[in-house]
Parts: C-alpha cells; sequence; structure tokens
C-alpha cells in the first residue's frame, strides 16, 4: 500500500480539502434543512395563531346569532385544522410534530368538537327554529377562552419545538464557523508543510550555489513534484560541481589550444611577411631557416634545393647546424641518407635516426635523435627539402605535421616568386637592351655610318689634294658629327627620362623645354580637361612618343613653330603638330619609310595605344597618340586604391 509520503502534491491537498469539503456540505445541508423546517413550522405558528382568532370571531357570531358568518367561520376554522394536520409543501407549512405537538393537538380537535357542539351547531339549530333566544353571553365567553386556552397550549408546544429547531440552527452555524477557521488553519499548514517550506528549502539552497557553495543540496521531505523537483535540482547541483571542478582543466586545456592557434598563426604571419619582403635568395632562405627553427622548436634546420629530375639537394641555408657538418652535407644525392628522398609524391616524416642504422651518420655522430623532413612542393612538384633536427625523440601532431607543410608551401612559393621576379627582371631588362640596341641602330648608327663614308670620302680627297672636295666633306662630316651629339644628348635625356609621383603635365612641359634649347624652335603646350592620372607605365612611354615625334620635328620638318595639345576627356590625346615641310606618306607603311615613326608606333602597340600620322608637303605634319580608355582606368583604379 503506498504510504502518505510517496503520494502527490495533489493528493495530499485533496486528503486535507475532502474532508472539509464533505462537513461543509453536511453543515449546509444540515442548515437549509432545518431552515426550510423553521419556515414551515414559523408558517403553522402563524396559522395555529389564527385559530384563536377564529374562535373569538365564531364566537361573537354565536353570541349574536348570525347563522351565515358563524357557518362560514366554522368552515374556514375547519380548513385551518385540516392545514396544520396535513401541512402545505408549498408554503410551505407544515407542525413541527413531537409527542408535546401531537397532544397539545388532539386537545384542541377533542375540545373543539365540544365547542362545536355547545355553541355552533346549537346555534346553527336555533337558527333553522327561528328560535328568538340568545346564547348567554358570559357562558359563551367561558366557553371560548377554556378553549383557546388549549390551541395556546398548542401553539406554545409548537414555539417550544420551534426553539429547539432555532437552538440547533446556531449550532450548526457555530459548527460551519469553527469549521471554516479549522480549515483555514488545515489549509495553512499543509500549505506551510508542503509547498512553502520545500520552497523555502529550494530557496535556500539556490542562493548557497549563487554564492558559491556547490555543496548545497535539498533533503527530499516526500516523492511529491517538490521531491522530485528536490531530486532534479541535487542533479543540477551535482552537475554544476563536477562542471565547475573540471573547469579549471577544462579552462587550461583551452588556454592551451589558443595558444597553439596563436602561435601558429603568427608562425604564418612571421612567414608571410618574410615572404612578402625578401628581395634576394640568401634574406629569403636565412630568414626562413631561422624563423622555422623557432617555430618548431628545433636545434638546427636545414633547407636543401633540388635539381630539375630530383637528384641532387644543394644546401642553401641553416640554423643551428655544426660546421663540420655544414660542409659534409653542402650537396648530397637523392637516396644517399635519409635526407633528399627522390620520390614522386613525398610526405612529411618523422625519422629516429639511432633506429636507422648507417642510413644517417652525419646526424647519429654530431648528437642528433629525431629528423624531421618536410618536402617543399610546388605545384604538384618537388622542389626541395626542409630538414629539422632533434637531439631528442620527437613526435608531431596533426596541427604540428600541418602547419610545418604550410608553411613549406609558402616559402615554396616564395622561392617561385623570386624566380619570376629574375626572369620579369631579365627581360624587361633584355627588352630595354634591345630599344636601346634599335635606336642607337636607328640614330647614331646611321649617322656613323655616314661618317664613316665621308671619311674614307676625305682620304680620296687628300691624295689626290682635291682642296675644294677636302672642304666640302670637312663641311659634311662636321654636320654629321654634330647631328650625332645631337642625337647623343636625345637618346641620353630619353633614357633618364622616368616615371614618377608627379603629373604628366610638368614632364611633358619639362621636354618641350629641352626642345627648345635643343633645336632653337618655339613650342607651345595646352591642356584640356580634367581626366584619371596615367600608371607610370603608360605615363614613361606617352611621354617616349612624344619625344620621339619632337625628335623627328627637329630632324626633318624644317618648322618655326610646334604645338603640343593634350585632351584628357573623355580619352587621353596627345597630337604633336608642327609648320614645317610636311611629306608625303601611304598610311600602310610608315614604318618601311620613316625610322622615327615605326619606333613610335612599336611604342604604341606595346600599350595598345593608337597612332596617327597626317602630314601634307609643304603644310606641317601632326602626329596624334590616342590612349585606350579601358586600359587608362584599369591602370589608375590601383592608383587611387594605393593612394
Amino acid at each position: 500500500m503506498q504510504s502518505a509520503r510517496d503520494w502527490s502534491l495533489g493528493g495530499k491537498l485533496t486528503l486535507v480539502g475532502v474532508p472539509f469539503l464533505v462537513f461543509a456540505l453536511l453543515a449546509v445541508t444540515l442548515t437549509m434543512w432545518v431552515s426550510w423546517q423553521l419556515d414551515g413550522g414559523a408558517a403553522a405558528l402563524n396559522e395555529a395563531g389564527r385559530l384563536r382568532m377564529q374562535t373569538w370571531r365564531m364566537a361573537m357570531s354565536a353570541v349574536h346569532d348570525d347563522v351565515p358568518a358563524l357557518r362560514a367561520r366554522r368552515a374556514e376554522f375547519d380548513r385551518s385544522l385540516e392545514l396544520l394536520r396535513v401541512g402545505d409543501p408549498d408554503r410551505p407549512l407544515f407542525v413541527p410534530w413531537d409527542e408535546a405537538v401531537r397532544a397539545r393537538f388532539g386537545d384542541v380537535e377533542s375540545h373543539w368538537a365540544q365547542f362545536q357542539k355547545r355553541w355552533i351547531d346549537g346555534g346553527l339549530a336555533a337558527g333553522g327554529s327561528q328560535q328568538t333566544t340568545a346564547p348567554d353571553t358570559r357562558a359563551v365567553s367561558a366557553d371560548t377562552e377554556a378553549f383557546v386556552a388549549y390551541v395556546d397550549a398548542f401553539v406554545a408546544a409548537i414555539e417550544a419545538h420551534m426553539s429547539r429547531w432555532t437552538a440547533l440552527l446556531y449550532l450548526c452555524q457555530v459548527g460551519m464557523l469553527a469549521l471554516a477557521v479549522a480549515a483555514a488553519a488545515a489549509i495553512v499548514y499543509a500549505g506551510f508543510v508542503f509547498v512553502i517550506e520545500p520552497l523555502g528549502a529550494l530557496g535556500t539552497a539556490t542562493l548557497a550555489i549563487r554564492e558559491g557553495d556547490l555543496g548545497a543540496r535539498v533533503e527530499p521531505a516526500s516523492s511529491d513534484e517538490f521531491g522530485a523537483l528536490a531530486q532534479g535540482f541535487n542533479r543540477m547541483a551535482d552537475h554544476l560541481q563536477s562542471m565547475y571542478g573540471q573547469l579549471e582543466a577544462r579552462v587550461g586545456e583551452k588556454t592551451a589550444e589558443l595558444e597553439e592557434k596563436r602561435e601558429r598563426l603568427q608562425a604564418l604571419y612571421e612567414v608571410t611577411a618574410l615572404v612578402a619582403g625578401a628581395t634576394t635568395l640568401d634574406e629569403l632562405a636565412n630568414g626562413f631557416v631561422a624563423r622555422i627553427t623557432r617555430i618548431a622548436h628545433a636545434d638546427a634546420a636545414v633547407v636543401r634545393w633540388s635539381d630539375e629530375a630530383n637528384q641532387r639537394y644543394l644546401m642553401i641555408a641553416a640554423e643551428g647546424l655544426p660546421d663540420a657538418m655544414t660542409d659534409l652535407e653542402q650537396c648530397i644525392d637523392a637516396g644517399a641518407c635519409r635526407c633528399g628522398v627522390s620520390d614522386p609524391a613525398p610526405q612529411l616524416r618523422v625519422i629516429p635516426i639511432h633506429s636507422a642504422g648507417e642510413a644517417q651518420p652525419h646526424c647519429a655522430r654530431f648528437g642528433f635523435a629525431t629528423l624531421v623532413t618536410v618536402p617543399v612542393r610546388l605545384h604538384a612538384r618537388t622542389t626541395g627539402e626542409l630538414d629539422l633536427l632533434f637531439h631528442n625523440e620527437r613526435t608531431l601532431s596533426e596541427a604540428e605535421r600541418s602547419l610545418l607543410e604550410a608553411l613549406a608551401s609558402h616559402f615554396a612559393g616564395a622561392m617561385e616568386n623570386l624566380r619570376l621576379n629574375a626572369l620579369e627582371m631579365e627581360a624587361a631588362v633584355s627588352q630595354e637592351r634591345t630599344l636601346l640596341a634599335r635606336e642607337l641602330h636607328d640614330s647614331i648608327a646611321q649617322s656613323l655610318a655616314f661618317l664613316k663614308i665621308q671619311v674614307q670620302l676625305m682620304r680620296d680627297a687628300l691624295s689626290g689634294g682635291d682642296a675644294r672636295q677636302i672642304d666640302r666633306v670637312l663641311a659634311e662630316i662636321d654636320a654629321g658629327v654634330r647631328e650625332s651629339y645631337g642625337d647623343v644628348r636625345e637618346l641620353l635625356m630619353h633614357f633618364r627620362t622616368r616615371a614618377n609621383a608627379e603629373d604628366i603635365e610638368p614632364a611633358l612641359a619639362t621636354t618641350l623645354r629641352k626642345f627648345e634649347h635643343q633645336s632653337g624652335v618655339p613650342a607651345r603646350l595646352q591642356m584640356q580637361g580634367h581626366g584619371l592620372p596615367l600608371a607610370p607605365d603608360l605615363q614613361i612611354q606617352a611621354l617616349h612618343i612624344v619625344q620621339e615625334a619632337l625628335s623627328n620635328v627637329r630632324k626633318h620638318a624644317r618648322a618655326s613653330r610646334v604645338w603640343l595639345d593634350v585632351e584628357q576627356q573623355p580619352r587621353w590625346r596627345f597630337e604633336v603638330r608642327d609648320d614645317g615641310i610636311g611629306f608625303t606618306h601611304a598610311p600602310g607603311a610608315i614604318g618601311e619609310t620613316h625610322v622615327g615613326l615605326r619606333i613610335m608606333r612599336e611604342r604604341a602597340e606595346r600599350i595598345g595605344a593608337a597612332l596617327e600620322v597626317m602630314s601634307t608637303p609643304g603644310r606641317g605634319t601632326s602626329v596624334i597618340l590616342t590612349l585606350p580608355a579601358q586600359r587608362v582606368l584599369a591602370a589608375a583604379v590601383p592608383e587611387a586604391a594605393t593612394a
């Protein structure tokens, strides 16, 4: 059988409240029943009281010999007696019968029969015989008072009975009041025992835990809802205490993980900064090997670079390696030791040196116990190897492996960038040399060839003694030397022209001043609009083309004035105009007839620009350079972003 301790909270509250509810219902029912009895008794008492009045009325009717009234009042009296005898539930009206009331009612009925026979029946009979003698008033009054005394006794019996019912009603009301007080006290006590006390215990334990006492617990007083809540609270407190006990260890673990990640990010940042800033192989390799030694906590580190066939590995940088070992392993063949293994798909390896037999004689001799080899790969091709050496036994976690492989990949990319930069620089130098050779060939070389011919003519004139020929040849040689001198100065000016941070307008103005100084021909610069700034490579090529156009004017145009018009919107447009002698040309054969124009066309093609030459004999020449708008915009956006 289930004990009261195991009952639910609802069951306990029901157990406390149901008895009081039953008692309250009984008390209310009893009170209602007593009230109903009192209502019926009060009506019966009123009706019994009317019997006295009806008796006196009948007596008066008998004295006055009023037969109709006497007959009516007799019938009314009989109805009242019948009503008292049987009652009327609808009113309600009923006599509260007991032995005394029944005895008194019997007395009333028996004496009513006597009273009726003596005074009423006789009066009715005398009235019917037309007797004129009136009844004795005093005798009627005496009999009436005697009969009314029985009625009063009946009424008194009813009142006595009702007083007992009234006392019972008062008793029920007092009992209900006591029941209400007891119910309230019981409910308060039950609420305190079953609700407030468990809640107080939970609140106290919660406050203790909030203040840091994780050992606070609640003793379940029962297995009801609050008992289940207390057990849940205790489980939560146990879990919280367990978590708090492990919190320091977990914080330590997370701190170690964060520190490891920070070190990895720091390592990647350092290597990335090195890769971005290194300009030479020695700077890159030595900086990388120094950083990787510190990052991996290695005792020594070596970076080796391999040939195309991966058969020989050359040491390009080392850190912490003994000098004797550095001399011995400057260059090793693939397969000669555990370093430099020729493998189509090499992987990071951790090699215990002492267990490797004679495969690592140098490492073992200098006291190293562990070798870590990291392949340096670029685009699935092995380009070298990173070797880390440790004096003690060492293993690597997955995070350390991925970090070393990532750093090796960064190093491979940096080496490739150095190689590409070197190739680009070599190509730029080669291109500049080709341009220099072309311009020397197209200017000074032709003048020197002309001078060579003139020198031969001078020899012939000297051997023939022709003075006029000698003077003429000397004049040609002097003009050729002056022309060559001018070409050399112009080339020097062109080669010294560099892109800088200033706007192109000052550079163009400087170029025109130099032209005026060399040729004595006045030149005018006109700038129109405001456009996007030119990138350095576009600016230098545009300046060279303008300088070449001015050089052609100086050499061939015989002009008296020169104009340089520059439009910046909607696109960059440069026009060099002169009022010289002009020339006749076929638009498709510029390069074949004019060396300077061919050089300008080649420069324009290099930057994707359009070059147009318009010339009319006797009316001057115009050279128009138009830069592509897309090229100017693409070059100007990065310049604006870095400004």
